[in-house]
């Protein structure tokens, strides 16, 4: 029968052996995991993007599903990894704040993984997604208990970029979460939360330039046009048709976002 599903999310890309060697420790110690990519092509050291991909993407998935997340700027420090238990599912992280919008959406518990019998017998300083958090996912895959892994903890750290910050009476400060494959900015505005935008005249300031138009879709507006959007994962975007917004605006992930509604 098949085994469990692992995904990998990790800024590895795949011109190296990372990712392939993951899978093949994986692999090792669970033949039947069955092995999904959610992506390796986060920024390098991009935490907050590596954590809007992931949550994007766990609630598609079934119970019992391990994801492993690598995007681990303090490989080799004392930061701890870490095993959460959410909706039913397992996710494997080093304790840098990866995992704070599954915190933030979902009851959870978190665990420090110290049983060093799920590691691989030889653990380096520079490549613990081999070394640790793949042979704890393989483990898990294969039925360990996710007690056996470590002691529960509640110390574990959380960033706070999931919502924005009101600034005055009808203005707030977010940021970019992700610049996708064609240049939109995700920013950290869910339009649920935020209805007035479209209803009643507003204003986006990013870069250097201000968005005061929302589109119902990509090609609402004509070619070089910045627009606002609801994207399909439910946050604000700032788009433009068939055109790159970032390279427009000359932005990146983290990058402020201002809101006013008048």
């Amino acid at each position: 029968m098949p085994g469990r599903i692992v995904t990998l999310t990790t800024d590895f890309g795949l011109s190296d052996h990372f990712v392939g060697t993951m899978k093949g420790v994986i692999l090792k110690i669970c033949p039947t995991a069955r092995i999904v990519d959610i992506s390796h092509e986060i920024g390098a050291f991009e935490i907050t993007e590596a954590a809007f991909v992931l949550a994007q993407a766990y609630r598609y998935f079934p119970p019992k599903t391990v994801h492993v997340v690598v995007v681990d700027p303090g490989v080799g420090t004392s930061r701890r990894p870490i095993l959460a238990e959410a909706r039913g599912q397992s996710f494997i992280a080093p304790d840098n704040g990866v995992l704070s919008m599954i915190y933030a959406q979902e009851e959870h518990r978190v665990r420090v993984i110290t049983t060093t019998k799920y590691f691989l017998p030889t653990v380096s300083q520079t490549f613990h997604g081999r070394d640790v958090f793949s042979p704890a996912a393989a483990h898990i895959a294969k039925g360990v208990p996710p007690a056996r892994m470590g002691k529960r903890i509640e110390d574990y750290l959380r960033l706070n970029f999931g919502k924005p910050v009101r600034t005055g009476r009808r203005a707030w400060a977010g940021t970019v979460l992700k610049i996708d494959r064609f240049g939109n900015l995700i920013t950290n505005f869910q339009a649920s939360d935020f209805p007035a935008v479209g209803q009643r005249p507003f204003e986006f300031a990013v870069g250097f330039q201000k968005v005061s138009i929302l589109a119902g879709n990509y090609a609402d507006q004509g070619p070089g046009t910045l627009f606002a959007i609801q994207g399909s994962s439910g946050y604000i975007e700032i788009s433009s048709c068939q055109a790159s917004a970032a390279k427009m605006l000359g932005c990146g992930v983290g990058a402020p976002v201002e809101l006013t509604v008048y």
